[in-house]
């Protein structure tokens, strides 16, 4: 995936430094909509369409605007445009990424990923939150996902950091004891 990397970084750099030099636009507003774009590029149904030569990339632009959860901004609809005029939907997904990283390098801060065997209230993923700021030494910005396969606990992915306290990682430690 080198590749889409090397696709995907100018056009996340130029949109961060959009959203960093006074064009009117702000970073997390930013964040979200390209999240959404993203989302929808990740779709193998939309990725058909687009790559379908009978389709053309107006129909293409008509498609994400009307997918799209909320009206986009000029400047969302204005790098679609060009993105989908580049033929570069299928990095888009990894210009997000890219662009959640510069995000987060700015405010000194770290997207984290809580799988849990259960669903987490706010509350309680405040909770956990304020524990893994102090575990990892940074702010994080977390964001809950089920996981029954976990049995009980959590397991929390900070980058490349995995923290795993649950019950199904405690179990695969002994039968690794216990086989050794």
């Amino acid at each position: 995936m080198a590749e889409l990397a090397t696709i995907a970084r100018p056009y996340a750099e130029a949109l961060f430094k959009a959203a960093t030099g006074g064009a009117g636009m702000d970073l997390a507003s930013t964040a979200d909509w390209v999240d959404e774009l993203a989302a929808i590029a990740a779709d193998t149904q939309l990725r058909q369409l687009a790559d379908n030569p009978k389709v053309t990339t107006d129909q293409v632009f008509a498609v994400f605007t009307g997918v799209a959860r909320s009206a986009l901004p000029d400047t969302a609809k204005n790098f679609l445009r060009t993105v989908i005029d580049n033929g570069r939907l299928a990095a888009l997904p990894e210009v997000a990424a890219q662009f959640r990283a510069l995000v987060n390098g700015r405010s000194g801060s770290s997207d984290a990923v809580v799988h849990s065997a259960f669903p987490m209230d706010a509350a309680a993923l405040a909770d956990v939150g304020s524990a893994l700021e102090k575990r990892f030494g940074r702010k994080l910005n977390l964001t809950a996902q089920l996981d029954p396969s976990l049995i009980g606990g959590i397991r929390v992915v900070v980058g490349d950091e995995v923290l795993d306290t649950s019950v199904k990682a405690r179990l695969e430690q002994m039968k690794a004891a216990l086989t050794a």
